[in-house]
């Protein structure tokens, strides 16, 4: 099946890949070149893997998983195995976003700096819980054959809608978080007279602005959701009857009206030609 406008869409996922590229690339170069580097030894070197991992798997890694669906080169997959490759990504942005938090707890709890004062941790860590709630219920809910599929249909709104928002949170936080540690980190220049690392540091913030505003496009766009597979079957969330089922069923009974007339029309047949042999024999008497 051909998708409707997929030159739009080939524009519009490469300038999504690019500009999380980039997001990624300008993050490494910030803490790399500006931070001083990275580490795992309490100091300001194990902060920085925070924003690293959070950029390269809350933001790149989790707007893949989000329009993993949209592909069309995978709409001939099955649907189990793209299930298992959204579940995947999800899975390692996950990880990647709780070492992130292991790492700045450590150093806060190194320094002695208190936590979660800020919007950006009550924010960020509200994105990150609300995060493994949604992995969890994809898990056990729409990858395993477990529950019904009147559960599903009721869950699958939800489940979108949930994706999205945290989705969104989570830039939310990102954009806090670049804008904080500028705050506390550009004293001589002062954050600002707008130095060199300011000025760079919001460009990346830009990019992962442009990037979610991409995601958030593409996922949006209903000419380009994967097509239904033919044999699947979807319960309506009001407890309706499953789609095609009805017309299944108006075709039984068809087929059952169809029959009963024909046994009729037989019977009919039979009693006709009773009537003529008896009065055959009759006339013959």
């Amino acid at each position: 099946m051909a998708m409707e406008g997929y030159r739009g869409f080939l524009a519009l996922l490469l300038s999504a890949l690019l500009v999380g590229f980039l997001s990624v690339i300008f993050t490494l170069i910030w803490v790399l070149h500006y931070r001083e580097g990275l580490g795992w030894d309490g100091t300001a070197l194990e902060f920085n893997w925070h924003p690293v991992l959070v950029v390269t798997g809350f933001v790149f890694i989790l707007g893949i998983a989000i329009i993993v669906y949209r592909l069309p080169w995978t709409w001939k997959c099955s649907k189990l195995l793209m299930k298992s490759i959204h579940a995947g990504l999800n899975t390692v942005a996950a990880i990647l976003a709780i070492i992130s938090l292991v790492a700045v707890f450590d150093f806060h709890n190194a320094k002695k700096i208190p936590n979660m004062y800020s919007l950006h941790s009550w924010v960020g860590l509200t994105a990150v819980i609300l995060y493994i709630l949604q992995l969890l219920l994809g898990f056990f809910v729409f990858l395993l054959p477990w529950a019904p599929l009147s559960v599903r249909a009721l869950l699958m709104p939800i489940h979108v809608y949930s994706g999205l928002f945290i989705f969104g949170t989570v830039i939310a936080a990102v954009l806090m978080g670049l804008t904080e540690k500028l705050i506390f980190a550009l004293k001589s220049p002062s954050y600002s007279s707008l130095p060199p690392e300011g000025v760079f540091t919001n460009t990346l913030g830009l990019l992962i602005l442009v990037f979610g505003a991409l995601i958030f496009w593409i996922v949006s766009r209903p000419q380009w959701k994967r097509p239904k597979e033919p044999n699947s079957v979807l319960l309506q969330p009001n407890g309706g009857a499953p789609e095609g089922v009805e017309s299944s069923m108006a075709m039984n009974f068809g087929n059952v009206d169809k029959s009963d007339s024909e046994l009729n029309n037989e019977a009919a047949a039979r009693k006709r030609n009773i009537t003529l042999d008896e009065a055959g024999q009759r006339s013959t008497m």
